[in-house]
C-alpha cells in the first residue's frame, strides 16, 4: 500500500473523522453522566429513606421487631425439628433391620457377614450382637437372669442391626428383601409400621412449617405496606408537588423501595439475633434433661447459611411488600 492511500485524500475526509471522534466522545460522556445521575438518585433515595427511619427510631425499631418477631416463628419451628431429628443419633435408627443369624454360625462367620453388610450402598454400619451378648441382656432386662442361667445352651442366635441410609418404605424392604437372602441369614426383621408412623411425621411437620411460612410471610407483606401506606401519607403533598414538576413513578417509588429493605434488613437482624437467643436461652434446659438421659445432646445454634439466608429473604420480603403498597396507591398520588 503506498502512502498516499494510507494518509486522507483532503481536508473534507480528515475533518469527518474528527467530527466522527467528537460524536463517539460526546456519547461517551452522555452515557458517564446518565449513569452517574442515575447512582447518585439511588444513593440519595437510600440515604434519605435512612434518615427518616432514624428520625423516628422507636417507631422504626418496633415495626422491625414485629417482623422480626413474625420471621422467627417458622425459621425456628424448622431449626428445632432438625434438632430433633438428631436427637438420640440419627432418624436412621429407628429403621434398623434386624438379621438373625443361623444359631450354629460362629462369631468369625457373624463378623465376616457384617463387614460384607457394611460394604453395601444402601447401609450406613452393620453391628454385631453375638450370642453371649444377646444373652446377657436379656438376663438384664427380663429379670430372669437366675433362670436363664439354668439353660444347658444358649437359645439364642447372633443378631446384625443394620442401619440403612434411607427410610423410604419400599427402599427398606427391598433392602430388607436383600439382606435376607445372604448366606447364613435366617431371618430378617423390619418394623414397618414404625417406619410410615416417622415418615408420617416428619412430613407432617414440614407441611406445618411450610403452611406455617406461607401465612407469616403474607403478614408481614400486610404489616410492611402498611407502614409504607402511613409514609406515603405523611408525605403525599412533597409528592404531589414532585409530580407536578415531572417526577416519574419510578423516582417516586424509589425512596419507598429502599425503606421497605431497610426494614427488612433490621426484621432479618433482629429475628437472627433472636434466634440466637432463644436456641441458647433453650439450649442450657436440653443439656441438663438430655444429661439424665447419658446423652451429650444439645440444640445447635442457627447456620450461617440459613441465617444469611434469612437475612437476605426478609430485605426482599421489605422491598416486595413496599412495591406493592406504592403501586396500590401511586394512581391516587396525581396533583390535585
Amino acid at each position: 500500500m503506498s502512502a498516499s492511500e494510507q494518509l486522507p485524500h483532503g481536508p473534507e475526509e480528515g475533518t469527518q473523522a474528527k467530527k466522527g471522534r467528537e460524536r463517539v466522545e460526546k456519547e461517551s460522556s452522555d452515557w458517564g453522566q446518565l449513569f452517574n445521575a442515575y447512582a447518585e438518585s439511588h444513593r440519595a433515595s437510600l440515604v434519605d429513606s435512612l434518615k427518616r427511619m432514624i428520625s423516628h427510631p422507636f417507631g422504626s425499631f418496633f415495626t422491625c421487631l414485629v417482623m422480626g418477631i413474625t420471621l422467627s416463628l417458622p425459621m425456628g419451628l424448622s431449626l428445632l425439628l432438625g434438632n430433633v431429628e438428631r436427637l438420640g443419633g440419627s432418624w436412621q435408627r429407628a429403621a434398623q433391620i434386624s438379621l438373625y443369624l443361623d444359631i450354629k454360625a460362629t462369631e468369625n462367620q457373624g463378623q465376616e457377614l457384617r463387614e460384607q453388610i457394611e460394604r453395601m450402598p444402601d447401609v450406613i454400619e452393620a453391628q454385631l450382637i453375638s450370642s453371649d451378648e444377646a444373652l446377657k441382656e436379656l438376663q438384664e432386662q427380663s429379670g430372669l437372669g437366675e433362670a436363664l442361667k439354668e439353660l444347658p445352651d444358649n437359645p439364642l442366635p447372633a443378631v446384625i442391626s443394620v442401619t440403612p441410609k434411607q427410610i423410604d418404605k419400599n427402599q427398606l424392604d427391598a433392602l430388607r428383601q436383600r439382606l435376607s437372602e445372604l448366606p447364613g441369614v435366617q431371618q430378617a426383621q423390619l418394623d414397618l409400621v414404625w417406619v410410615e408412623r416417622l415418615s408420617a411425621i416428619l412430613k407432617l411437620g414440614d407441611r406445618f412449617v411450610f403452611g406455617l411460612t406461607v401465612l407469616l410471610v403474607l403478614t408481614l407483606l400486610l404489616v410492611i405496606g402498611n407502614t409504607i401506606r402511613l409514609h406515603i401519607e405523611n408525605r403525599r403533598n412533597e409528592i404531589e408537588v414532585i409530580k407536578l414538576v415531572g417526577g416519574t413513578d419510578g423516582y417516586v417509588r424509589r425512596p419507598f423501595l429502599y425503606m421497605g429493605a431497610l426494614y427488612g434488613l433490621g426484621a432479618g437482624v433482629l429475628s437472627w439475633a433472636l434466634l440466637e437467643f432463644g436456641l441458647d436461652w433453650l439450649n442450657a434446659s436440653v443439656v441438663n434433661l438430655a444429661g439424665l438421659y447419658g446423652s451429650d445432646f444439645a440444640l445447635a445454634g442457627v447456620p450461617l447459611g440459613d441465617g444469611l439466608s434469612l437475612t437476605i429473604g426478609a430485605v426482599l420480603l421489605g422491598w416486595i411488600g413496599a412495591w406493592l403498597a406504592v403501586a396500590r396507591h401511586l394512581r391516587e398520588l396525581a396533583p390535585r
